[in-house]
């Protein structure tokens, strides 16, 4: 493989600044970009132009580069100095070749031998190539958001194929669609490296009475006529175990009442609304049809008396 003077490339000494470096990458950058440079050869020369840049803009990367020593010329057949193989996996092995799908399609082979493989900073260096951020959906119930749970999610890592089972601690408080990210749990990158991170997005499973709109919880309270006439206190259900609530006297339908801080916990903690519902009683025998004759007697009352008639 050839070697790349990458400082030629840019037209800049060994010495340059950084911002030398991005400057003279600019310009040649607008002069060989393809969509504006009327150069055959302008296409190659944008992209060693980028190559360049790659490696020089980047201390780490740099520095390994100019470990290569001042002797070698561009276009040189290039042979890896003593201790390349050791950080590589081995001069002749591609090490870029586990970069990944596409990763620096468009470099040379001597800058894939050099930092495809997961750079690493310096010779038998420490720095080793992450791997990519695995997603996976857990679902749990409400009352699991409300307390706080532990369960397990099952995986398989597609760098290895191996399966994995994991436990994931869910805080108590967590809302539907939120992500809880495990550092270090995700894919294991080809050819070695540390792991990437692991996003568990959240999802709650649908309650029977209970509601859920961001962090505050809804109840459907049904009542009796009389309940919602006279007023009363009456026994409602919660997260965190039942609880008295007064209903006011002449509450009328779709009134709502708030339980304060017995939503989901947080910042700030959610709320519980009670909203009424008012149930009649069946009227399926004749003492029950009596009473609501009676009662219909006892009142002068239209409950459609405020609809329009137009």
């Amino acid at each position: 493989m050839e070697f790349q003077d990458y400082y030629k490339t840019l037209g800049v000494q060994s010495d340059a600044s950084s911002d030398e470096i991005k400057k003279a990458y600019r310009r040649l950058a607008r002069k060989y970009h393809p969509d504006v440079s009327e150069q055959a050869d302008a296409e190659q020369r944008f992209k060693q132009v980028a190559e360049a840049y790659e490696v020089l803009k980047d201390p780490e990367k740099r520095k390994l580069y100019d470990q290569l020593g001042e002797n070698w010329q561009a276009g040189q057949d290039f042979q890896p100095p003593p201790g390349y193989e050791s950080y590589t996996g081995g001069a002749g092995g591609r090490a870029g070749a586990g970069a990944g799908p596409g990763a620096n399609a468009d470099f040379s082979d001597f800058f894939e031998h050099l930092f495809g493989g997961g750079f690493r900073g310096g010779f038998g260096g420490g720095r080793t190539r992450k791997g990519r951020d695995q997603t996976a959906r857990l679902t749990i119930d409400l009352q699991d958001a409300y307390d706080g749970a532990t369960r397990t999610v099952e995986l398989t890592d597609p760098a290895t194929g191996q399966p994995r089972t994991l436990r994931v601690k869910i805080p108590a408080g967590v809302t539907n669609g939120q992500q809880i990210r495990l550092k270090g749990q995700g894919e294991t990158p080809p050819g070695g490296g540390s792991r990437g991170d692991l996003l568990i997005e959240v999802h709650l499973r649908a309650h029977r009475q209970f509601h859920l709109r961001g962090r505050d919880i809804h109840l459907d309270l049904p009542v009796s006529p009389w309940e919602a006439a006279l007023g009363s206190q009456v026994e409602v259900p919660t997260l965190a175990g039942p609880v008295d609530l007064r209903i006011p006297a002449n509450s009328q339908t779709g009134q709502r009442l708030r339980l304060r801080g017995r939503g989901l916990p947080g910042e700030p903690r959610g709320d519980q609304y009670v909203e009424v519902k008012i149930t009649n009683p069946p009227a399926e025998d004749e003492q029950a049809k009596a009473a609501f004759e009676s009662l219909s007697a006892q009142f002068d009352f239209n409950p459609r008396a405020a609809l329009s008639r137009n």
